[in-house]
């Protein structure tokens, strides 16, 4: 799998951005110490725009700035052959056609390194009023032929959005029971209450996350 796959996978934004809130919420719940948590979401990253975040502290990481021009992905998987790093810059095709209207996402200081150098392996973008998801021409290299630029693990979770594969996701990850029946109550981007909290987290209560709620854009009741 490739960004291109990926690309053809994707919602529209509004089901994008929504998804990406459940898994934000979810994480809240499952992991309280926001470091600790691999998806966040800022409903209010700046004036106009929201980000979606994954990072899985082993230098693997996504953004998805959501504004009134579209959403903007970048993704950076720091084992592909096509890491910056190998390449002293992006790979080339990544970012060469993203459109003027995110120029200014290619350039933001938090998706670059202390040299002003892009952070990508992986890049896709969705204008408002544009039927589809977009991606650069790109010459992948025959390296790690299955998912060369990281795609398919970065965006895993995005491409297959069922509260089954994120109950499996979770499971594994926090080595916990995880209730698929509270996964889907979020999924469905229905108000919280304590029932469906403790069914997650016996340790948390709605009321423990009313500061994540409000960063997240979530209803909290």
């Amino acid at each position: 799998m490739t960004v291109h796959d990926v690309a053809r996978q994707l919602p529209e934004i509004s089901v994008l951005r929504e998804h990406c809130r459940s898994l934000a919420v979810l994480e809240a719940i499952l992991s309280p110490e926001w470091e600790d948590r691999y998806y966040s979401f800022n409903d209010r990253w700046s004036e106009t725009e929201s980000m979606a975040s994954m990072r899985n502290g082993s230098g693997d990481e996504f953004s998805i700035v959501f504004s009134p021009a579209g959403a903007y992905i970048r993704g950076f998987a720091h084992e592909s052959p096509m890491s910056p790093y190998a390449e002293d810059g992006p790979w080339p095709g990544v970012l060469d056609e993203v459109p003027d209207a995110f120029r200014s996402c290619v350039e933001e200081p938090a998706f670059c390194d202390e040299d002003e150098m892009p952070v990508v392996t992986a890049c896709m973008w969705r204008e408002t009023g544009r039927g589809a998801w977009e991606a650069g021409t790109i010459e992948f290299p025959d390296e790690q032929a299955d998912d060369p630029d990281g795609a398919g693990y970065l965006f895993r979770l995005l491409v297959e959005r069922s509260p089954e594969t994120f109950q499996g996701w979770a499971e594994d990850y926090y080595e916990v029971p995880v209730a698929l029946e509270a996964v889907s109550h979020v999924f469905a981007s229905r108000p919280l209450s304590d029932s469906v909290v403790s069914a997650l987290n016996p340790d948390v209560t709605v009321a423990d996350l009313a500061e994540d709620l409000a960063e997240i854009g979530y209803p909290p009741s």
